[in-house]
């Protein structure tokens, strides 16, 4: 038997590829494209245990540039499935738990290897096909980040592993790091396929089993995520996709006793109820369950009448319309001191006009289309309402056609109103509110932008005042979990900016880091005494 203290490979972040003309990676990712597009549509089952399980009740998906196109269809799940995957679950916990850490380890590390190499192109392109993610966002988020999420975490895995407490002569000490008594559910959201991966992959490495529920939107590209895991040696078992409705699967994961923990990506009014269903049932439970989540934001630019106004334009429109408005760190509103805002204006709508939008086949579209019809419309509401309002106007975009694809123009409104609808709810689409203030009241406008939102996920401020970006730092430290200076509030790479908010934006766990993975744990002490007492009696007793 292997006794060996194993060192992981250093975790280094995943090159981003730039995908320019006439590269290599462009041509093969492209091609991809093509051949899935013109594939006939796939029939996605649920993976659950060993099988592939097929249903005779069958949705199908299509995309969201070109709605009429159906890339797939998926088989509709119920309470049966849910329980099934419950049970293989808990079946295979007790293998996989009791297997070495190095050989879980090993798992991940070679999907991160396949993920770079020969799945790369088939990965990016279903984010393309399903998510509607230009080349370059379907690389960092589908290849790159979900890669960096699976070294780094075998990296934070084993200095977790390592931690261990002092000994005192006479006794050793040592803390075991156990898996949760029960299995995780992992519900996940259409943004991020790394996300969708990670929030079901970062318990399974900690030695838990998880029941992993994606959102129907991204069920295309869950599919290439199981096929990885199969491909990496995952063994069945560990992760069970069911695709069901969210109401088949709570009515059974929330009552079941060996219920252990939720990691969760999705809106802040689902997170709450699904928090009060679990307290709803507590006594049912072996153990109490962990609650890890990452909700909404309303995220902010702050500048500075010190700022750069070429600076400031750029942070706003890669900022709030790359991936159309719709990560959880976009900007959705932004503060422009008086002395700045007819420079950054003009840059703004300058920049706004040479961009292109349509379908994610053609790389010199900066601008694809948002997920769904009901997001198209709910973002849809947003911008007539500033057309009718007498407090806003609308300086840039405004338009919308669904009739091909769910295509929104990145839109910027200007308030007069810093309470204004567009500037305090979340919106989650290529809609920009912009509020501006008079220069002289910078402090005022910090206060203004800390108590506007009920979230606190990403925010930035803007300045060449080392003064200003100190008093901004101290106004807003709890206004956003991520805080960026000189820069848009997006982007946090694994490693670098461990990610996550509090207030209405969840727990702030910091997926892409120690903090997440120490939520899947449930640590033992141990005490061993080399020479134990043989009597009673204390020397104060004498």
């Amino acid at each position: 038997m292997a006794n060996a203290i194993s060192r992981v490979p250093v975790a280094i972040n995943e090159p981003v590829k730039s995908y320019a003309a006439h590269s290599p990676e462009r041509t093969e990712l492209l091609a991809m494209y093509d051949k899935m597009y013109n594939q006939a549509p796939l029939d996605i089952p649920m993976y659950i245990g060993s099988e592939k399980v097929f249903t005779s009740n069958k949705k199908n998906l299509t995309s969201p540039h070109d709605h009429k196109k159906v890339l797939a269809q998926y088989n509709v799940g119920d309470a049966k499935h849910v329980e099934l995957a419950i049970e293989k679950a808990l079946a295979a916990k007790d293998a996989w738990a009791a297997l070495p850490w190095e050989e879980r380890a090993a798992v991940f590390l070679r999907a991160a290897d396949l993920l770079a190499g020969p799945f790369r192109a088939k990965m990016n392109a279903a984010t393309m096909l399903a998510q509607s993610k230009n080349v370059f966002q379907a690389e960092i988020d589908a290849a790159c980040e979900l890669i960096d999420f699976f070294r780094f975490n075998v990296q934070y895995m084993s200095e977790i592993y390592r931690e261990q407490p002092e000994s005192l002569p006479g006794m050793w000490n040592r803390l075991q790091y156990r898996p949760l008594e029960g299995f995780v559910f992992a519900l996940t959201p259409f943004n991020f396929t790394s996300i969708a991966a990670n929030l079901s992959a970062a318990p399974a490495m900690m030695g838990n089993v998880v029941v992993w529920k994606p959102a129907e939107t991204q069920i295309y590209s869950a599919q290439v995520i199981m096929e990885l895991f199969h491909a990496a040696g995952l063994p069945d078992g560990v992760i069970n996709m069911v695709t069901v409705g969210g109401e088949a699967a709570g009515d059974v994961i929330f009552k079941h006793k060996d219920f252990a923990g939720i990691h969760f990506t999705g809106s802040t009014g689902v997170f709450r109820s699904l928090w009060k269903t679990i307290a709803n049932n507590i006594e049912n439970y072996k153990s109490y369950p962990r609650i890890v989540g990452e909700t909404g934001g309303k995220d902010f630019i702050m500048v500075h009448s010190s700022a750069n106004a070429q600076e400031v334009a750029t942070a706003m429109t890669r900022g709030a319309f790359e991936f159309q408005g719709q990560k959880c760190s976009a900007a959705s509103r932004a503060y422009i001191p008086s002395n700045l805002w007819g420079d950054v204006k003009k840059v703004l709508v300058e920049q706004l006009a040479s961009i292109k939008m349509g379908s994610p086949a053609d790389t010199s579209n900066f601008v694809n289309a948002v997920i769904s019809e009901r997001s198209f419309d709910k973002i849809a509401t947003y911008i007539d309402y500033a057309k009718q309002a007498t407090d806003a106007e609308i300086i840039a975009g405004g338009n919308y056609d669904k009739s091909v694809g769910y295509f929104v123009e990145p839109t910027v409104i200007v308030t007069t109103n810093p309470q204004f609808k567009s500037m305090v709810e979340e919106i989650f689409g290529p809609v920009l509110t912009v509020y501006v203030y008079d220069a002289d009241k910078y402090e005022e406008t910090l206060k203004i932008v800390d108590s506007t939102s009920e979230y606190a996920l990403t925010g930035s401020i803007i300045s060449n005042d080392r003064y200003a970006i100190q008093k901004a730092l101290i106004a807003l430290e709890h206004s956003a979990g991520n805080f960026y200076v000189n820069d848009k509030p997006t982007g946090a790479v694994v490693g670098q900016q461990p990610f996550g908010g509090a207030r209405g934006s969840g727990t702030n766990d910091k997926a892409g880091a120690p903090l997440n993975l120490l939520r899947w744990v449930s640590a033992r002490t141990i005490k061993e005494t080399f020479i134990p007492a043989n009597d009673y009696r204390y020397p104060f007793l004498g």
